[in-house]
């Protein structure tokens, strides 16, 4: 990649932070406050979902199950426990699931691991909805914490800034270069001595650990949450297709991808609630059609046009 593409990516993602930051310092209320949580949200989703399928080139749909149990352990756990007890419980219990899942998948590929990771979170849902139909004899809870929209947007922003900084140092590390040749060739790989099961399965459970993490802080954002919402396979797709729109395998590129549909969707679901799934599915085809490598691809094939020419 040219040094002007590195340079305009680096303004856009910087540029995005700044009216991040600025955004509960805005004066227009709760809303532009609210936009900026959900901006955050998905930064975070997609640049943790990149982590692990860009250089992996796996598809994983499990977002929602992840983002889900975070969610749900809020909802369970929010007002018996001191806030950051909450947060860590959260986080095992994602951590202990991402493990037993990658442990047991990751030697899947292609359509297979699709199928099982949307399936997941299907799994995870019915889990627990059965287990408040059968045992609570009461489906959802009410979120009754202390914790406020401007909180809850800090805590999303440093937890953007920590997966951004994790980032650089794996991808400047050996990490990283392990990263590049297993995204070139998994099998070559395997074969210059790369433990490819062991670095999938810590990507796996590092992705999984901050769409736990995330979910978690959400989750006082609604006073009430159930397995529908809080399991919705909708963000599955949501930051899927934000990662790719950006780019998988450059820093800022979910993030640049998650900023303009996020605001997109913001138009569709206010102007066009009965159409919006329809509309989902159309950006997502286009996106594919259009810009298969992203944003970051795309100017990068714009410049060594140029440079040809």
């Amino acid at each position: 990649m040219s040094r002007l593409t590195v340079v305009l990516a680096g303004l856009g993602a910087c540029s995005a932070l700044a009216i991040a930051t600025a955004a509960p310092l805005l004066q227009g209320g709760d809303y532009w406050l609210s936009l900026g949580v959900t901006l955050l949200q998905y930064g975070v989703l997609a640049t943790a979902w990149a982590m692990f399928s860009g250089p992996t080139r796996y598809v994983s749909l499990a977002t929602a199950a992840f983002f889900g149990i975070g969610a749900y352990t809020v909802a369970v756990l929010g007002e018996s426990m001191p806030w950051a007890g909450v947060l860590l419980v959260a986080l095992g219990i994602g951590v202990a699931i991402a493990l037993l899942v990658g442990l047991s998948t990751l030697r899947l590929s292609g359509v297979y691991f699709v199928i099982f990771s949307f399936g997941l979170a299907e799994l995870v849902k019915q889990i627990v909805t059965w287990y408040e139909v059968n045992v609570t004899r009461d489906v959802g809870r009410h979120v009754f914490i202390d914790i406020s929209q401007r909180q809850i947007y800090w805590q999303l922003l440093a937890l953007l800034v920590s997966v951004l900084g994790v980032w650089v140092l794996m991808r400047r590390s050996r990490l990283g270069l392990a990263l590049r040749v297993i995204g070139d060739d998994e099998v070559v790989a395997t074969h210059v001595g790369i433990d490819t099961s062991r670095i999938k399965l810590m990507l796996f459970v590092l992705s999984a650990a901050v769409m736990t993490l995330t979910g978690a802080v959400l989750a006082p954002r609604w006073t009430y949450i159930d397995p529908e919402i809080a399991f919705n396979p909708q963000i599955s797709f949501q930051v899927l297709i934000m990662a790719l729109l950006g780019g998988t395998t450059r820093l800022f590129g979910p993030l640049a991808g998650a900023v303009p549909l996020v605001l997109l969707f913001e138009v569709l679901s206010v102007n066009f609630p009965n159409y919006f799934l329809i509309l989902l599915g159309v950006t997502f085809m286009a996106i594919i059609y259009f810009v298969p490598n992203g944003i970051a691809g795309l100017l990068q094939r714009v410049m060594r046009h140029r440079r040809s020419v």
